[in-house]
């Protein structure tokens, strides 16, 4: 499916800026884990025709939770503090993806 912008009555996008947050979740499609190449392909399309339609597209991208929360940050395996910096490197990594 194409996004639509709103259009006004002079025919023009209603919005000149969206920000789109996308958790890294997201990019697993219906995968299990890490990143399906056809979900990520499909939402850079998306966010691409919004684009072509004059709009400017801030994105910002989660890390997926990838340790953060889950079950061995909790259970004193690792520091919160590490655990909280692979989530901020799994970001990164997922913002160069997209």
């Amino acid at each position: 499916m194409t996004p639509s912008a709103p259009e006004t009555s002079s025919g023009k996008t209603q919005f000149r800026r969206v920000l789109l947050k996308l958790s890294g979740e997201a990019l697993m499609g219906r995968e299990k884990f890490g990143i399906d190449p056809a979900t990520l392909h499909r939402i850079a399309e998306e966010v691409k025709s919004v684009h072509g339609l004059g709009v400017e597209v801030a994105l910002v991208i989660g890390g997926g939770n990838i340790f953060r929360g889950v079950a061995a940050s909790t259970q004193h395996v690792m520091d919160r503090a590490n655990a909280d910096y692979m989530g901020m490197m799994a970001t990164v990594m997922n913002a160069l993806a997209m």
